[in-house]
Parts: C-alpha cells; structure tokens; sequence
C-alpha cells in the first residue's frame, strides 16, 4: 500500500505528463522531491531545458522555500541555458499536514511567439521619433540586463534564434554603449544569448580588431 507521499508524487508525475501530452514539444514539466534539494528532479516530461533526472533544485524555488510564506507563482519569465524564453509556473506540492514535501514546475517555450509577435508588432507600428531613454538602477547587475534587453529589441525575436552575425551584433552594440565595462556582463551575455563566455570573448576580439583596424585607415 502506498504512503501519503507515494500518492502525491504519482498524482505530480502523472498531471506532468499530461500536460506535456496536451501541450506539446515546446512544453516541460518537473517534478521535484524536496527530501534532497541537491538531486530533487525525480521526473521530468519534455526536454526544453535539457536537464536530466537527478538535477539540482533551481535557485528561484529554492530562494523561495527560504521565505517565510512558500506561496505558489505563475507567469513568470525564465531562460534556458540555450536561450530559449520560456513562461513558466511552479506549484508546491504539500502533504496533509500542509509541509512542503515538493514542487511541479511548468516551462512553456515561447521564442517563436517572441517572434512573430515582434514581426506583428513591426507591421502594425507607425512613425515616430524615439527621443534617448536613461534608466536609474540601484543594482549594477539591472543595468546589464536593460543594456541587453536593448540590444536585443529590434530583432523582435528570442537570443537563442538569433544567428551568428547577429549575436555578434548584440555584443558590438553592448561594447559601444561600455557594457564590458561592468563585472559580470560578459557572462551575463553569454547566458542570455546562449553561448560560452569564451564565444563572447571571441566576438568582442573579433570587435575590436575591427575597430582598430578602421581607426588606422581612418588616418592614413
């Protein structure tokens, strides 16, 4: 006969794959044993985030079982380790004496979304003059992520569908503006558009050569 917790996380692991079911490709759902946060993934249906049974608690679930009130979260915006913009919600699995005992963790993919509604976004959009926007943080690591969600608008779709030449441009518009002049940025740049940091370092050489390259001419 099964326990209280045999019952939930077969009723966790069976609502996953349904979902999925219903969903499709670009849907993923974890469930998670809290019994040992360093391998707490016991089930995972979908392959977005490229994880595998066994895989650690995410930092976000774990900041939020450090809190006081553990409250489930829905609609929140997530990023895989390949770029992929995903909607995402996470709902904590509780047994009969209200305890916290795991979560179900629900990733939806939507770059090609992303995509084409930037493409609708651009179609439907009138002239107008665009005057310079300053942004006032108190977190240093905030100014990276607006310089970059900058950077990216105008591509109108997620990093990780962005080729080469492009991401590359991501990286010559953040040098110029002296995003690499913040520790952390190049990380930062390599997370979100789904690369190494040693790839970023190769753009900004690449970057750079130019530049001075061009510079040199300019005197001649």
């Amino acid at each position: 006969m099964k326990n209280e917790k045999d019952i939930i996380f077969d009723q966790a692991i069976r609502t996953a794959d349904i979902l999925v079911k219903m969903f499709g490709a670009k849907c993923e759902v974890a469930v998670h044993d809290f019994s040992n946060l360093e391998s707490s993934l016991i089930h995972l249906a979908g392959t977005i985030t490229g994880r595998e049974i066994g895989s650690p608690i995410t930092d976000l679930v774990l900041e939020q079982l450090r809190s006081e009130n553990v409250t489930d979260f829905a609609n929140y915006k997530t990023t895989s380790n390949k770029g992929l913009v995903m909607k995402s919600s996470t709902v904590f699995l509780r047994d009969s004496e209200d305890t916290v005992i795991g979560a179900l963790c629900i990733n939806i993919d939507i770059s090609l979304l992303i995509q084409i509604g930037g493409e609708i976004k651009d179609f439907i959009s009138f002239a107008d003059n665009e005057q310079s926007k300053e942004s006032f943080h108190t977190d240093v690591h905030d100014v990276i992520e607006t310089m970059t969600n900058q950077a990216l608008q105008k591509y109108h779709k997620a990093p990780a569908l962005l080729d080469t030449e492009e991401k590359i441009e991501v990286v010559r518009e953040l040098e110029s503006k002296g995003a690499y002049l913040i520790k952390g940025a190049t990380e930062y740049s390599a997370s979100v558009l789904g690369v190494s940091k040693f790839t970023i370092y190769n753009y900004l050489q690449k970057i750079r050569t130019e530049s001075n390259f061009n510079q040199t001419q300019e005197l001649r």
